[in-house]
């Protein structure tokens, strides 16, 4: 069985910076495809980034002078590092992972990890 591990929210104030983590735990794995969503208050889940194996990315445009996704494949764990947050991103945010578990393809979320951001 695979799971996939958030931390790194909570509460962080205006302008200030706050990087996540997501840690797939398991056995008879291979994560490809890791990224990260958010859903806001009231509002429909988006993507915000994802990493290939590779180290291949792909951003929401809207997003990507702000923040910068990474991956240790080593551990397995992705990171998102977001900087100059503002009060817009304030939601809750989730790891997905596309992975291969017992040699079946599947994708994987993980249990959110809120981010509140105010002063």
């Amino acid at each position: 069985q695979v799971q996939l591990v958030e931390s790194g929210g909570g509460l962080v104030q205006p302008g200030r910076s706050l990087t996540l983590s997501c840690q797939a735990s398991g056995t008879n794995f291979l994560a490809y495809e890791m990224g990260w969503h958010r859903q806001a208050p009231g509002k429909q889940r988006e993507l915000v980034a994802v990493i290939s194996r590779n180290g291949a990315t792909n951003y929401t445009d809207s997003l990507k002078a702000r923040f910068a996704i990474s991956r240790d494949l080593a551990a397995d764990t992705v990171y998102l590092r977001m900087n100059s947050l503002t009060h817009e991103d304030t939601a809750v945010y989730y790891c997905h992972a596309e992975l291969v578990v017992g040699g079946r393809m599947g994708d994987l979320w993980g249990q959110g990890t809120q981010v509140n951001v105010s002063s």
